[in-house]
């Protein structure tokens, strides 16, 4: 799995020109699913997400998480971070799981946050949509969860 995490003021998604997810301060999470990818690597990424130190603290050190703040989470599948453009000019998506099983995947994903008591909202899986960000920072973070050796 692979995720683009900002923090944010706040975030929302647009779909069909109606708003459809809106969150206040917290994340919002760009997260795409690679074939082969399964629940492990759905339980590192939401751990990882959830607990990252990247709020500041009363020192303005980046100190806290997620789940310290109480911020919410605006999770949105994005399949295109799987993208490869090393080749050419148009990208390949050959590394992305089929829609069914990355479906099945981050619903996986949005459990694990929600059982954490994270008020989560999501964008509209494969639908065509418009995310809106106030990145606080700015702070972006690129995750991975396949192991690099």
């Amino acid at each position: 799995m692979r995720a683009v995490i900002q923090k944010c003021l706040h975030s929302s998604v647009v779909v069909d020109n109606r708003e459809t997810a809106r969150i206040g301060p917290g994340l919002l999470v760009l997260l795409a699913v690679k074939k082969g990818d399964d629940r492990q690597d759905a339980e590192y990424m939401m751990d990882k997400i959830m607990n990252l130190r990247i709020f500041e603290d009363e020192q303005g050190k980046m100190n806290l998480s997620l789940l310290d703040t109480g911020g919410e989470m605006l999770m949105v599948s994005q399949f295109t971070l799987y993208g490869d453009a090393r080749k050419g000019r148009r990208p390949s998506f050959s590394e992305a799981e089929d829609p069914e099983a990355a479906k099945a995947l981050l619903d996986d994903c949005e459990e694990r946050v929600r059982v954490k008591g994270i008020r989560l909202k999501t964008g509209t899986f494969a639908a065509h949509m418009q995310v809106n960000l106030c990145n606080d920072g700015p702070c972006t973070i690129l995750l991975d969860s396949e192991k690099i050796i």
